[in-house]
């Protein structure tokens, strides 16, 4: 089992997670994060740690979200890893908790 991150995560990119990961399986976008499923060993340590409470294990992704399986395992394959914590978006306050953000990620 992996964790992925979701739609909350786009425009606002809190690295929070990112800090407390023993395995660095986080990867970077313009504005969003993903989690490698194959370098995911499924600790917990993130999800707790997400203030946008955009981060699910995989079998918990909420209803609608499932696309984000997916997208996790494609951008973690092309964007570079990120390995320490980083200040959130500039605006990731106006975005945390927008629906339907998938149209504002950019990659």
């Amino acid at each position: 089992m992996t964790f992925v991150v979701t739609d909350n995560c786009i425009k606002c990119k809190y690295t929070d997670c990112v800090e407390v990961c023993p395995v660095d399986c986080f990867y970077e976008g313009p504005n969003f994060l993903v989690i490698h499923p194959d370098e995911c060993i499924d600790c917990a340590l993130c999800e707790p740690e997400c203030p946008a409470v955009a981060i699910f294990s995989e079998d918990e992704v909420p209803a609608g979200m499932e696309q984000f399986i997916q997208l996790n395992v494609e951008l973690a394959e092309v964007w570079p890893n990120i390995t320490e914590r980083k200040d959130p978006m500039p605006d990731a306050a106006e975005w945390d908790g927008k629906p339907n953000k998938i149209e504002q990620l950019e990659r």
